[in-house]
Order: C-alpha cells, then sequence, then structure tokens
C-alpha cells in the first residue's frame, strides 16, 4: 500500500447560475479558482442553458436546496472567499443574503450579472432595487460593468469622469468598495476602483477579438482568488485584471458566437 501525499489548499466558493457551455458562470468560476491553485466549491443558485450565441432558458433552484448547499459547504470546509454571480430573483437574493450573514462569510466578491452578453436579462430589471437595498452591503468588492452600474445608477456613463460618479453612488449605497469594469469602453478597458477614500485605474488596451464570453465572471472570480490568497484589494484587482488580460488574449476559438476566453493558458506548451 502505496501511503498519500496529502496537502492543504486554500478553500474558495462561487455562488452563482450555471452555464453548460462551460465559458461563464459557476464553470468559469471553478476553472478560474483551479488556475490559481485553490480548491473551489460552489453553490448553484440557477441553470441556464446557453451557449457562445444565445441563451435558450433559465430556471432557478428552489430556496430550501441553496440553504442546504451552503449548510453542507459551510460546516464542513469554511470558504476563504465567495463570489457571487447571477441573482436570478428576490427570492434568490434574499436566501442568499440571510446564508451569507448566518455563516459570516469572508471576502465576499459580488458581480452584479445582469445581462447575458446576447442582451438575455439574467436579473430581471424590477429586481435591481431589491438587490440594492439587500445585498449589496455584504459585498467587500463589487464588480459592474458599464451597462450594470448605467442600470444600478439612473444615469449615462460616458467616460472615466461618469465611472467615478458611478463608484461613489455604488459606495455611499453600501458597497464596501466599487469595481467599475470599462470593458464597454469604445478606446480602451480602462476599469476604475474606488475604496471609499481615493481613486485608482487599472489600465490595458483593447484587444480585437470576439471570444470575451464570461470575462465578467472570470474577473470577479480572480479577484476573489487573490482576495483568499491574502492579497489586498488593490493588489487583488491589478493581479486579476492581468490574468483576464492573459486569458482573452490567448482565447479560444469555440463556438459560433463569443467564443470563451482561456482560463489555464499560463498551462498550455507552446507548439
Amino acid at each position: 500500500m502505496i501511503q498519500a501525499k496529502t496537502k492543504i489548499k486554500i478553500p474558495i466558493l462561487t455562488i452563482a447560475g450555471s452555464d453548460c457551455s462551460g465559458g461563464a458562470g459557476i464553470q468559469a468560476d471553478l476553472k478560474t479558482f483551479s488556475a490559481h491553485n485553490l480548491f473551489g466549491m460552489s453553490v448553484v443558485l440557477s441553470v441556464v442553458a446557453e451557449n457562445t450565441a444565445r441563451v435558450i432558458s433559465c430556471f432557478d433552484v428552489p430556496t430550501k436546496i441553496i440553504d442546504e448547499q451552503m449548510l453542507a459547504v459551510y460546516e464542513d470546509i469554511e470558504p476563504a472567499a465567495v463570489k457571487i454571480g447571477m441573482l436570478g430573483s428576490k427570492e434568490i437574493i434574499a436566501c442568499v443574503k440571510e446564508n451569507l450573514l448566518k455563516f459570516n462569510a469572508k471576502n465576499v466578491v459580488i458581480d452584479p450579472v445582469m445581462f447575458a452578453k446576447n442582451g438575455y436579462a439574467l436579473m430581471p430589471l424590477e429586481n435591481c432595487q431589491f438587490f440594492k437595498d439587500e445585498i449589496l452591503s455584504l459585498a467587500d468588492v463589487l464588480t459592474p460593468n458599464i451597462p450594470e452600474a448605467e442600470f444600478l445608477c439612473g444615469f449615462k456613463i460616458l467616460n472615466e469622469d461618469d465611472m467615478k460618479k458611478a463608484a461613489i453612488k455604488l459606495y455611499e449605497e453600501g458597497a464596501k468598495s466599487v469595481l467599475i469594469k470599462g470593458g464597454h469602453s469604445k478606446d480602451n478597458t480602462n476599469d476604475i476602483f474606488y475604496d471609499g477614500k481615493e481613486f485608482s485605474i487599472f489600465k490595458a488596451e483593447k484587444i480585437d477579438t470576439k471570444n470575451t464570453h464570461g470575462t465578467g465572471c472570470t474577473l470577479s472570480s480572480a479577484i476573489a482568488s487573490n482576495l483568499a490568497l491574502g492579497k489586498e484589494k488593490h493588489k487583488a484587482i491589478k493581479l486579476a485584471k492581468d490574468y483576464v488580460y492573459g486569458a482573452i488574449l490567448n482565447s479560444l476559438a469555440l463556438g459560433k458566437g463569443c467564443g470563451p476566453t482561456n482560463h489555464f493558458y499560463k498551462f498550455d506548451k507552446e507548439e
């Protein structure tokens, strides 16, 4: 009999919807966790039938099963950080909030997933205010893209000054820090981070590719990964942005629509 070589890895949790095509949602989060050498766990909130071109349908998991998934995780393996993605109903928002408070979740990164790449509403628009009222204050880092920030804030975002204005508003509404993602800008993909005291700009050039499916999920889970690894917020975001930039630069030509990023590009062998 051979003795097992037992190792310890830092555990981390994603609470989100699934993506059966593997590019976004829980599947993207778990790949990102693995790429950061972490032990990924998941609580499934919604099952989404989607691919690179379209969303076909979405089924929300009953809150009883969400409660039991959360209990199963926290009674056995407490995560060092939590990434939260798609919250498809008011009942799910309330359920997730209750569990985060119950289990005193640490390093919570909330990605307010509202729309799929094709515009499909993953969070019903009428739930937006409820989302802000109920769960925004639990975000150690909130990571909306420009369209999501526009909807949460109620005004158009046309430049970096508007991004800063949005970050301040969301901070004042409860988020402990806010990263406004600039991937929808025309000229660059600069992100703006506000921690309640000062702004930081994370700059990046645009990459000429359509393969950006799941980039928001990947960035938020990369931030959570770095927080789990003990990085402070600014460093965690910088490392996460660099990781996502590489994943897009080395993206995968799969599917008929917006292809997925390459979560394991650092491990690819040179051909």
